[in-house]
Order: C-alpha cells, then sequence, then structure tokens
C-alpha cells in the first residue's frame, strides 16, 4: 500500500525539529553538525536573525500579490543582484527548476526572433544535473533520471564531461546554446576547470550561440564569489540560481544579459508564487548578509582550510580515499570501496550530515558561516567512519 506521502525519497527516520548556526537537533534532542544545508541551501546556517527577521516583518504585512502588480522588494533584489553579475535583468521563480525551464526558452525564444527558429538544440554536460521537470531530465540525459519518463522533449545533445572537442563536434545548424555547471553536484563535486570554461564563451562567440551557467548548486557565494563562473573570468549570456539565494525559503531566478532576454517580453513566460513579496524579503536579508565586507573572502578562506584538511584525511586514508574535490565549501571525497550511503549513514549516527553524490562521492555543501572548529569537527567525525570501515574490512 502507498504512503499518504508519495515515496519518492528514500528517507531517513530521523526528524529534525530545529536548527542553529551550524547544527540541526532531532525531536530527540541529538545535535548534528550540518554538513548538508539542505542540499545547499542553508547558506546562512539555521535560524539566522537577519533572515528570521526579515520574514517576520513582511510575514506580518503581505504574504502574496499577484506579479501584475509591482513587487518594490523584488525589483530592489533584481537591481542588487544585477549590481553584482554580468546580468541585466532577472526572472523570479520558486525553485531551480524553474531557472532552468526559464533558461532553456529563453535560447529557442532569442533565436527564434533573430529569425533562426531552427537553432534549438543545447549542448549539455555528461552527469550534470539540471531539475526535475522533462526539460531538466533530458537535458541531463542519465538513464536513473530518465527511465520511464519517456518520450523525452527534443533538444539536448549531451557531451563528455570537460571535452572541447565534443562540444565543438557537437554543434550543428540546430545548436542554439550550451549549459553547463561551472562546478557539478550531483554529479561528483566536479569543478569545470578555468580554461574549459574559457574555451565555452568563445565557442558561444565564434558560432552565435548563448552560454548558460548552470549556478544553482555551486553559485550565491559556495565558492568563494557570488558566482562560480566568476573565476574564469567570463560574462555568460544566462545564469541560473536558487538554492541559497534564499537562505531556505523558496526561491530561483534566471538572470540573463539585456541580448540574450531580448524575446522574454509579456506574457512570454510566467510563475504564480515567483517573486512573492516573502520570497523577496528573504532574498534581499541573504544578500545584506553575502555581501557584508569580508564574507566571501571568509568563504573562500574556509574553503581553502576544508579542502586541505581533506588532503591531509586522504593522505591518512589513503587506503579508502581516493581523490578530494570540489571548490570552496562545494567539496566531495570519492571513496569508491565502500558503498556511499554507508558512509553517509555512519556519519549521521556520529552527529554529522553530509550528502552522497554520484561518482561513489561523499559530498559536503556547509552553510558559508562554518569556522575552523566545525571543519575540525567534521574531519573527526569523517576520520572516525574512515576508520570504522577500515577495521571493519580488516575483520571481515
Amino acid at each position: 500500500m502507498i504512503t499518504p506521502l508519495m515515496p519518492t525519497y528514500a528517507r531517513n527516520p530521523i526528524a529534525f525539529e530545529r536548527g542553529e548556526g551550524m547544527y540541526l537537533y532531532d525531536t530527540n534532542g541529538k545535535q548534528y553538525l550540518d554538513f548538508y544545508s539542505g542540499i545547499g541551501v542553508m547558506c546562512m546556517g539555521h535560524s539566522h536573525p537577519t533572515l528570521v527577521k526579515a520574514l517576520q516583518d513582511q510575514g506580518a504585512k503581505l504574504w502574496h500579490t499577484a506579479n501584475g502588480f509591482t513587487i518594490p522588494e523584488g525589483e530592489r533584489l533584481a537591481e542588487r543582484l544585477i549590481a553584482n553579475c554580468s546580468a541585466d535583468t532577472v526572472f523570479f521563480g520558486n525553485s531551480g527548476a524553474e531557472a532552468i525551464e526559464c533558461a532553456i526558452k529563453m535560447v529557442r525564444k532569442y533565436h527564434h526572433d533573430k529569425g533562426n527558429a531552427g537553432k534549438y538544440r543545447i549542448i549539455t554536460m555528461a552527469s550534470a544535473f539540471h531539475g526535475r521537470t522533462l526539460a531538466g531530465i533530458a537535458a541531463a540525459g542519465q538513464e536513473k533520471l530518465t527511465k520511464g519518463f519517456e518520450p523525452l522533449p527534443e533538444g539536448f545533445d549531451v557531451v563528455p564531461f570537460n571535452d572541447i572537442d565534443a562540444v565543438k563536434a557537437a554543434i550543428g545548424p540546430e545548436t542554439g546554446g550550451i549549459m553547463v555547471e561551472p562546478v557539478q553536484g550531483e554529479g561528483g563535486i566536479r569543478p569545470i576547470p578555468v580554461e574549459t570554461m574559457q574555451a565555452l564563451r568563445t565557442i558561444c562567440d565564434e558560432h552565435g550561440l548563448l552560454l548558460a551557467v548552470d549556478e544553482i548548486q555551486c553559485g550565491m557565494g559556495r565558492t568563494g564569489k557570488l558566482f562560480a563562473y566568476e573565476w574564469s573570468g567570463i560574462e555568460p549570456d544566462i545564469i541560473t540560481a536558487a538554492k541559497g539565494i534564499g537562505g531556505g525559503f523558496p526561491l530561483g531566478a534566471c538572470l540573463a544579459t539585456e541580448e540574450a532576454a531580448s524575446g522574454m517580453i509579456v506574457g512570454t513566460h510566467g510563475s504564480t508564487y515567483g517573486g512573492n513579496p516573502l520570497a523577496m524579503a528573504v532574498g534581499n536579508a541573504v544578500l545584506d548578509e553575502m555581501l557584508k565586507p569580508g564574507f566571501l573572502e571568509h568563504v573562500e578562506e574556509m574553503g581553502s582550510m576544508l579542502h586541505g584538511r581533506l588532503a591531509a584525511l586522504q593522505q591518512r586514508h589513503s587506503d579508502l580515499i581516493t581523490e578530494v574535490r570540489g571548490q570552496g565549501l562545494m567539496a566531495g571525497i570519492r571513496v569508491p570501496s565502500i558503498p556511499t550511503r554507508d558512509i553517509v549513514l555512519d556519519l549521521i549516527d556520529r552527529g554529522m550530515c553530509p550528502a552522497v553524490a554520484g561518482d561513489m562521492v561523499v559530498r559536503m555543501l556547509p552553510p558559508l558561516i562554518l569556522n575552523e572548529d566545525h571543519i575540525d569537527e567534521a574531519m573527526n567525525k569523517l576520520d572516525a567512519t574512515l576508520t570504522y570501515f577500515k577495521e571493519k574490512t580488516a575483520d571481515s
């Protein structure tokens, strides 16, 4: 018999009832170091006073109004975002999936309005994750996402990860754009090298294509810059953002240059709840914190420290950890000899919440407010877990 809550997740029986800063607390009062952040969402940690106040203040005034009316906090958030990236305009939705849909539609509408309606295909990279809509899973092209949902929407060409020659070979008369994650999240915490990002920009310029960067997981400060593409010095045409942008409140955004968004006029796109006053108030509160002097520098410093400690952990457990991956506070360790879920469950039992990623990677997405003590605590728990599995293997 099916459960009242549709069983689309393999849920852990632990239930959290509150959070504070870097920590979660379950219904029994047990404390957990949060290195998951609700899949990279809780960028300011739990119950951050600035975000709580913004939500409470706005909640006492106005929750929702139709997008046919002006929403001042939305205008302000859009202005602040474009002032800090290469985009000129923003569409607000509720999620990363909505942001991706907007980006895909924008690529098609751009070429349609330029008189090239046949240029609708988008090149993506293997192991990518672009959400759970039909278009999103078609863009990723992974069988584990697409099986049973055929026929899929047409228009996506998946090439091997970080293979510029394959990208060039995939370009044809119907190609309209390229979409990549600067750092793949679900695919195994894999950064695209700077030179590859730069090459993709050059290719798009040479062929008249739009470059879309999916920053839903790697953006909003996670790598030490507001958006991860900034490390490569390029300017994309489209940026998708979500997760950390709302600090825990559902919010997504599709940002674009004026040229890329030239076809997105009245009636071409919309979202009933997207850009509602509650989300906009919290989004502005997140930026209040994220744009404070020194905040992103702190993320970069803690990211370097985290990767250094993980490298030291790899030396101690070289028989188990084959690779340390990631950038900034988006990190992973590859442990192919032990089921990743087993490692994660053991860590949860020890009071730490990481996540699973593809390619046998234990994924770590801590809140951006962590400090050295939190990193030390995480390393101690990881060391204990890996030691446990090593001894278990030896005994068997």
